[in-house]
Order: structure tokens, then sequence, then C-alpha cells
């Protein structure tokens, strides 16, 4: 039989039969993802059927998404947190037994230079907002206290910015810490409580999705990274109970066990509100988080 014959032609039924029938190359995993994903776009083409100027629409819009991109600013990311993407590939990725505490995604605020500082100290450098007391325990599976966990913790302030959104406006390392437990598994901080904030809309990703009518707000969190030798790393959050927006959470991070009740307090004669929170890490597996 000729190559002419074996040839498959290419039509409406068959479209994605030809692309992946291209493939020459041994199967890593990535020709078979690459065949997946276009089976999907012709699937969708079919079934909405647009037209060619709908489907340059859809070309200027990725277009647009790639010009907005730097070393300063990933709009890519911010379309894979705002669909879900990120979010189901580290639920895919990381996920743990019943009663350990669940990932999230880190987001695009994180420093791992944030400097260490002393059991009970405050990480508010500027004091500006409602006093929060933090209090904490990292334990294991078994309920036992984690030796030499460390607690990496950051947030947005009263008004819903990070430190580094407001680089001329907040002390460097604002509302940032480093804490170790002590030999309980207990740790305590002071901060001040954060505020809900929207995501990015002055891009091609924000301004298609609010023009669809979707929610681009966060409720009010604090962002953890909690490391031991010889267990998981835990990227998570803990979410404000009293916040209205916990059932829109732009980037799909709110857990059930992940929400937590911020309780009227004093601080320094101050009123103010507290948080009691818990880590529960697994042990370290191969192939996955250290």
């Amino acid at each position: 039989m000729s190559r002419a014959a074996e040839l498959i032609a290419f039509n409406e039924t068959t479209s994605a039969e030809v692309f992946a029938s291209r493939f020459a190359v041994p199967d890593d995993g990535s020709a078979r993802l690459l065949a997946a994903v276009v089976s999907h776009v012709h699937a969708l083409i079919k079934e909405f059927r647009p037209s060619q100027d709908q489907w340059r629409k859809v070309i200027e819009f990725l277009t647009d998404v790639g010009h907005a991109s730097d070393e300063r600013r990933q709009e890519w990311v911010l379309l894979s947190d705002l669909i879900g993407a990120s979010a189901l590939v580290e639920e895919i990725n990381t996920r743990r037994p019943k009663g350990a505490t669940p990932n999230t995604i880190r987001g695009p605020f994180f420093r791992a230079d944030t400097p260490e500082r002393r059991p009970g100290a405050s990480i508010s450098l500027d004091g500006v907002g409602e006093p929060l007391l933090v209090e904490g325990r990292v334990e294991d599976l078994d309920g036992k206290p984690v030796p030499g966990a460390e607690i990496i913790t950051w947030q947005a302030n009263a008004e819903g910015y990070y430190e580094n959104q407001q680089p001329d406006l907040q002390p460097e390392f604002n509302l940032r810490g480093l804490f170790r437990v002590d030999e309980t598994g207990a740790f305590h901080y002071r901060t001040v409580r954060p505020a809900g904030y929207g995501v990015p809309d002055d891009g091609p990703v924000g301004r298609l999705l609010s023009q669809a009518g979707y929610p681009l707000r966060r409720p009010a969190h604090l962002h953890f990274l909690v490391r031991a030798p010889g267990f998981e790393t835990i990227t998570t959050h803990i979410y404000d109970a009293g916040d209205p927006r916990l059932g829109e959470d732009a980037l799909f991070g709110v857990r059930p066990e992940l929400v937590r009740s911020f309780e009227p307090a004093e601080i320094d004669g101050r009123p103010a509100s507290r948080v009691t929170v818990k880590f529960v890490m697994i042990r370290a597996r191969p192939g996955r988080g250290k």
C-alpha cells in the first residue's frame, strides 16, 4: 500500500485523529497530553462552530495574554489560576490522607527571603490595622508535635495589599515572618487582621472574566508554608470565617478545614481578634514534595 493510500483525510470527523497520528517520536507522556489538548480544542470548535472572525478574537486574546507577560507579571499564570487549572494540578499532586492539612496554591506574593522573628513577635511593622493574635500548633497524623518545624507566614494588610505590591507605602517585609515551633509544636505571633482583595483586572484575563460577570475577589486569608525535616512541606491558607466571599474565591483555595473563626480578643488594651490554627503534616514520600 502506498503512503498516500495510508493517509487519513482531514475533515470534521477525523481532525483530532489526524493530528495525533503524526507523532513519530517515542511518547514520554507529552505527546499524549498534547494530542488530548488538541482533541478537546477540536471538540469545542465542533460544538460551538465559531466563525472565522470569532476564532480570530480567540487568537487575539491569547496574543494579548502573551504580550502582558514579562519578568514582573505573568498573565499566563493568572489565567491558569483563575480558571482553576493551578488549583486542580495542586490537588492532583498533593493528595493527603484524611486529617492532614491540604495544600493550596502559593500565589504570587511569597518571598523566600522572609526574615526569622522571635516567638510572639509582631509581623506588622507599621502597626496599621486591627490587631490579630495567631496561635497554632504543628503535629503529625498521630497528634504528636513535629520537631524542628518552621512556619513562614505572609498576608495582605487591612486594605488588601501585600508589602511587595506597595514598596513605597509599606516597610520592607511588612506582614511576613518565619517562626519556629517549641518542643510542644506550638507557635504564636501578632499581626493585623487582613482584608480580602481583588485579583488583577487590568490585563486581558481580568478584562475577559469581568466582562463575563465572573467574580474576581479573594476572601480574607493568611498564607502559611510549613516545613520540617522528613515531612512533606505544606503550602496553605487560613480563611476568615466571617468573610462573605468564601464561596467565590477566585483562586479556588477555600476548603472547609481551612476556615477559622477570628474571635474577639484584647491585645495591649486594644480591641483585637484571635485565631487558632493547626497544621497536620505527613511523612515525606518518594517523588513527593519535601
